[in-house]
């Protein structure tokens, strides 16, 4: 890896179209006579029938509410064999035949992109058996330690581990807690294998109105299910019901009283028309999109008066973009200042953007709904995110809100690597707070600070504060604006990965916030996966009157043993190599030689021959921006960061310097064609994954190059 102090490593040759960010503003029968439980009709006894005496047939629904359409279903057999194997179907159903000596227990399992759902069934007699959320979990309370992953390889060591009566009684007890909630629907559930069909009707009902986590940390799994009714009020309090996998007993839900579900929630029909709608405006070329003249790099700017494909025009309430607005801002696209709403449709790169994994997540108190969704531009760019919607005449319809400011609560986990000190190594888990530093007419910011809290963890108060070139307001420990910190990402908890070591990673990591003292698991794991975040907004004029805004998050913080199970992205061993012995003579960590027309001091990625700089275990999630932080040149040089988006399937990045106002930047130097590259002695420290689930939680991975010092 040669001139590392100019390249971080030499390689990419082209540079990657800037496709950013998706255009976001902002889980049949069962029916019939009596409520609840209706006993499963697979038989079976002991260690399961026995063996299949002639093919036999499974079939069934996969479904979270939407259909698990394009699934790979897999289905092994006693012995741990994969009896079959198919792709579930755009309706979400699958058919398996069964050869004849298939011995049960069977173990389900059907996997797509992130999410794996999974069922059970002691009988290999021809039958129904669904894969769905609450299915999972009933694999979940069978498997050893609650890992739903686990159960084949357990009935592969004891067939004894599933049998009929073992299934039924998990699903009794689980349809007993969920009875409130089925009493309110005037509905009737078999999760096993009552035939349905994912269209929002019957049991398919039940998952729409309902958002299932299952999350194992090693010793059992942490269970949620949340009731997606709509609140009485934006501060309303989830009704979830939280247990363990290995509870001997399930408490019945809680808390119906407190929400409606007059209002039926989208049908996932509804849910995918929308995106289907979306597609069809971003198929259209950007001069169809909008009659903006078309700028010299390919863009537009403009209004959303400008906005004038009927395809487009449509998708927003009362068939009007003039009308949206969120936290504030309108649809448009400008030269300078605050982002607007659905910018992309004013840019050439989101043309053939598509969206799709589209779910209802929860209702607001209007009546609105959001909508978690996964985008993918031409590139194979892909994040996931949200839409607020609106059903209007059978149909949804994208809408604004009424917030003031742009501001959300996401959790996070995260792994920091540091590559010279290996006992440093720590995992985290904590929520990353994100509020836009707004600014007047003269560039100073217009609020003095933001203070967060939240009914889930009652007595705790974080206070945000804006800070001098940086676009988002900082946490602080003390509240004052003199001791903003250098990030929003509040680390409730974190573990080193040698237990040998001692301290804590707050020791040296003084520039953020950590909760002193560490929230444990067993509170962790007590927090809703919809908490309700209050943020009160104070402006720096002291007049202007505070704003109160509600955030909801998608799913709660990780616990730390979850955290620790989750796998994560690593750099190949020879980049890691390099960048260990490219850092070693300096404790800012990696610093840029002599500026150069020639050969500029970009941040290239890759390791030599331009292979690949990381690889992405089973089971992680692939990154979707990667991003480098460091110093400008000098003793107290300026903090600085770049991040740019990558492909799920790319394996190295290049990164170039991006001056920020007011100019001239230290950190940047001019190189060819008007562009910029990084100034002799301006220096990188972290190097940044990050990776966003559809429930909206950030997975980060950093390695570390800088020298800690006690």
């Amino acid at each position: 890896m040669p001139h590392l102090t100019r390249k971080i490593p030499h390689a990419l040759s082209i540079v990657t179209l800037a496709l950013l960010a998706a255009c976001g503003g902002g889980g049949g029968g069962g029916g019939g006579g009596g409520f609840g439980f209706i006993p499963p009709a697979s038989g079976g006894n002991g260690g399961g029938d026995p063996p299949a005496a002639a093919s036999t047939t499974l079939s069934g629904t996969v479904a979270t509410g939407a259909a698990f359409a394009g699934a790979a279903l897999t289905v092994f057999d006693q012995t741990g064999a994969k009896v079959c194997e198919v792709t579930t179907t755009p309706e979400g159903t699958y058919t398996c035949t069964l050869p004849a000596g298939t011995k049960a227990p069977l173990v389900i399992q059907a996997v797509r992109d992130d999410l794996t759902l999974y069922s059970t069934t002691a009988s290999t007699a021809t039958g129904t058996t669904n894969v769905t959320p609450l299915t999972t979990i009933i694999v979940a309370q069978l498997a050893p330690n609650g890992d739903p992953s686990k159960l084949a390889a357990a009935i592969q060591a004891d067939a004894g581990a599933v049998t009929a009566g073992s299934i039924s009684d998990k699903v009794a007890k689980l349809v007993a807690a969920l009875q409130p909630l089925l009493d309110a629907l005037n509905m009737s559930i078999d999760p096993m294998s009552g035939e349905f069909q994912a269209n929002g009707s019957g049991q398919d009902r039940v998952l729409d109105t309902i958002s299932v986590s299952v999350r194992p940390d090693g010793a059992a799994a942490n269970i949620e299910i949340t009731v997606k009714g709509q609140p009485t009020d934006d501060a309303s309090k989830p009704v979830s019901l939280v247990f363990r996998s290995d509870d001997a007993t399930i408490e019945p839900v809680q808390g119906m009283a407190t929400i409606s579900l007059g209002t039926a929630p989208p049908t996932p029909a509804m849910v995918q028309a929308l995106l289907e709608r979306i597609n069809a405006c971003y198929a259209l070329p950007l001069n169809q999109r909008v009659n903006s003249p078309i700028n010299q790099d390919g863009n537009a700017f403009g209004t959303a008066a400008n906005v004038v494909a009927p395809e487009c025009r449509t998708l927003f309430v009362g068939d009007s973009p003039e009308n949206f607005v969120a936290a504030g801002v309108p649809i448009g696209r400008v030269a300078g200042g605050a982002r607007r709403s659905f910018d992309s449709l004013f840019r050439f790169g989101p043309t053939n953007l598509k969206h799709d994994r589209g779910n209802f997540e929860y209702f607001y108190k209007n009546g609105d709904i959001a909508l978690t969704y996964r985008w993918t531009d031409i590139l194979g760019n892909t994040d996931n995110d949200v839409f607020n919607a609106r059903v209007v005449d059978g149909a949804l319809k994208l809408t604004g809100n009424a917030d003031t400011y742009r501001a959300f609560v996401r959790p996070q986990l995260e792994k920091k690597d540091y590559l010279k000190h290996q006992n440093l190594v720590f995992h985290s888990v904590g929520y990353a707070l994100s509020v836009d530093n707004v600014r007047d007419g003269m560039g100073n910011p217009i609020l003095a600070k933001v203070v967060a809290t939240t009914e889930s963890l009652p007595g705790r108060q974080l206070v945000l504060v804006p800070k001098s070139g940086l676009n988002s307001l900082v946490l602080t420990p003390d509240g004052t604006i003199a001791s903003g910190l250098n990030s929003s990402i509040w680390r409730m908890s974190a573990r080193y990965l040698d237990p040998a070591q001692t301290g804590s990673p707050n020791d040296f990591e003084n520039a953020n916030l950590f909760a002193s003292p560490f929230i444990g698991d067993d509170d962790l794991r007590k927090i809703p996966d919809q908490t309700v975040w209050k943020l009160e907004f104070f402006r720096a004029d002291g007049v202007t009157p505070n704003v109160v805004q509600y955030v909801r998050t998608f799913s709660r913080v990780p616990t730390i043993a979850e955290a620790v199970q989750t796998p994560l992205v690593e750099l190949v061993p020879a980049v890691r190599a390099d960048l260990l012995a490219e850092s070693q003579g300096s404790a800012r960590g990696i610093v840029f030689g002599p500026t150069s027309l020639v050969d500029p001091n970009n941040a290239d990625f890759s390791a030599d021959g331009n292979l690949d700089a990381w690889v992405v275990p089973n089971g992680a999630l692939a990154p979707t921006s990667f991003s480098v932080f460091g110093r400008a040149p000098g003793p107290s040089g300026a903090r600085f960061s770049e991040t740019v988006t990558v492909r799920n399937t790319n394996r190295k990045a290049i990164v170039y310097c991006v001056p920020v106002a007011p100019l001239p930047d230290a950190h940047c130097a001019p190189a060819n064609n008007n562009s910029y590259q990084y100034a002799e002695g301006s220096s990188l420290s972290t190097f940044t994954f990050v990776a966003r689930t559809a429930r909206q939680v950030d997975v980060r991975k950093n390695f570390e190059v800088w020298t800690v010092t006690p």
